[in-house]
């Protein structure tokens, strides 16, 4: 999901998120590694190569990551986000391209975690003539069948234009250490050029900073 949650990558582990993004005309391999060595700080380090006719770096992302309040079952949960993002483009660096940002992720428990939705409310300042924006996010998370299915549904609006929308389906293969997904996601009333179709793969790691 592009919507944040108010959770963390275990206390004490670290997870790789990885993904492959089919655009229309370019095919994007991204890789966002994690670790928790405090218990409450998230350190994320990665980004993407993409291929659009040739082979290049394409994006570069660092970030951290805290609870303000740890989200419970039923409960609620708050985070805050900050980090530095920079498209590269087909080799050439931009610095037009350079910026960075803060969200608030805010999520609800429903039913027992079987339902959880999650609000993102940021800003991003982009180095360069576009100047400040704001940014925005609402996702869901629906358990389809005791925790090794989930369905996510989302919309967001990182940028100036009309907003995107994703769905898709996790699967648990290894509860709580390797998990896949599968999504599609457009922009509204931007036709098949924004398409897009996601394989991602989650691998998290025993605890082992304690």
């Amino acid at each position: 999901m592009v919507t944040d949650d108010a959770r963390l990558t275990d206390d004490g582990a670290c997870q790789v998120e990885s993904w492959v993004r089919f655009n229309r005309s370019s095919t994007e391999l991204w890789a966002l590694p994690a670790c928790n060595p405090l218990g409450n700080l998230e350190i994320t380090l990665g980004g993407a190569f993409a291929d659009t006719g040739n082979f290049h770096k394409a994006e570069d992302v660092f970030q951290l990551k805290t609870l303000l309040r740890p989200l419970e079952t039923n409960g609620w949960g708050v985070g805050l986000t900050a980090g530095f993002a920079r498209h590269i483009g087909a080799g050439i660096e931009d610095d037009g391209n350079r910026q960075r940002y803060v969200n608030l992720p805010i999520s609800r428990s429903f039913l027992d975690d079987r339902v959880v939705l999650h609000l993102n409310v940021g800003a991003a300042d982009p180095v360069g003539p576009r100047g400040r924006r704001g940014t925005w996010g609402l996702g869901s998370e629906i358990d389809l069948d005791g925790g090794n299915n989930l369905l996510i549904v989302e919309t967001f609006h990182p940028d100036v234009g009309a907003p995107f929308y994703q769905l898709g389906l996790r699967h648990w293969i290894v509860p709580g250490r390797v998990q896949t997904d599968i999504t599609y996601g457009d922009r509204f009333g931007a036709g098949p050029d924004r398409q897009a179709f996601t394989l991602g793969l989650r691998l998290i790691s025993p605890p082992f900073f304690k």
